[in-house]
């Protein structure tokens, strides 16, 4: 005698697992670095409310049970006027080649300009990478201006030939709607196992990442009156011998690097008082990242015109 099936009690099956590539682009100061931070949780860019604040490509990792979002942050694509821009604009259009996703970053508060337009043409050339517009910096406008800015965005993507996966708002400073993007940038991910073991939230060498958060406290404060011509180079980071097992000290030697004689005074500040905030805020952060106490010995030297000479942009890592 026949039997009727028995309703099937397997659990349906687990969504695949998704690991790759997301990429941030926009102008300078479009807000990449902070939410790279906000997406991992903690900080692996360095931020800065002053343009062309990255130089490295940070890779920031975000872990979910159902993904690995991996993060790439790139210098801001600009009109290049040295060698150096020409080499951070070489970063940005190799990384673009690379990942699974672009994201744009678009600041809510400022209109769309040249230079934004001068990057969705060239986002308009890659074909085959799902384009995300991401409108940074909400909290500090309006809902009536947020519309206005979404629609342009929109706007924009259909003049220039191709259609936005998404356009996500977001503020990475209030936390607004960040899980929201990780959400929406996770299904354009690639079925893929964890690429990065749990627990690392960057594959930045400690070494860089110092001389990074150095560098960005020696930026703070001093606007105009210095360019972006500070270069900081590790030179040495040892743990120092003879130091009970309980009570480590990690020595690191670090050199600023500045063009110009004429802004070594500006770098080291009235009677060193400048040098030594620099060494006492990035101290602190030092050792929140590192997990350990340090002692940061600084020195300020001059690389004349570094930023046009290919030898010397080898030398400090370009």
């Amino acid at each position: 005698m026949a039997r009727m099936s028995e309703p099937s009690t397997a659990p349906a099956p687990a969504a695949p697992h998704r690991a790759g590539f997301a990429c941030f682009v926009g102008r300078p100061n479009a807000g990449k670095s902070t939410l790279t931070n906000a997406l991992v949780g903690q900080k692996v860019a360095i931020t800065s409310n002053r343009p062309q604040t990255t130089r490295h490509t940070v890779r920031g990792i975000v872990h979910r049970p159902e993904a690995q979002l991996i993060l790439v942050d790139t210098p801001g694509l600009h009109k290049p006027r040295t060698l150096l821009g020409e080499r951070l604009n070489d970063v940005v259009r190799a990384t673009w080649a690379e990942v699974d996703v672009i994201g744009f970053c678009l600041p809510a508060d400022q209109k769309i300009g040249p230079g934004d337009r001068f990057i969705a043409k060239e986002l308009a050339g890659i074909k085959r990478t799902p384009k995300v517009a991401i409108v940074t910096k909400t909290d500090l406008v309006d809902s009536k201006r947020l519309a206005e800015q979404l629609m342009a965005i929109d706007a924009l993507g259909r003049e220039l030939g191709f259609e936005w996966a998404e356009i996500v708002p977001v503020s990475a400073v209030e936390g607004k709607q960040v899980s929201l993007l990780a959400d929406l940038l996770v299904p354009l991910l690639p079925e893929s196992p964890q690429l990065y073991p749990e627990g690392d939230l960057t594959d930045e060498p400690e070494q860089v990442m110092v001389a990074e958060l150095i560098r960005e406290a020696a930026l703070e404060g001093v606007r105009d009156e210095l360019p972006h011509s500070i270069a900081v180079v590790v030179e040495e980071m040892n743990p120092r011998e003879g130091r009970p097992a309980d009570k480590p000290l990690l020595d690191i030697h670090a050199n600023l690097f500045i063009e110009r004689s004429s802004q070594k005074g500006i770098v080291i500040g009235p009677k060193g008082q400048r040098l030594k905030d620099v060494g006492t805020k990035s101290r602190r952060q030092i050792e929140a990242l590192l997990g350990t106490p340090v002692f940061l010995d600084l020195h300020v030297k001059i690389a004349k015109d570094w930023q046009r000479d290919p030898k010397q942009l080898r030398r400090l890592g370009f």
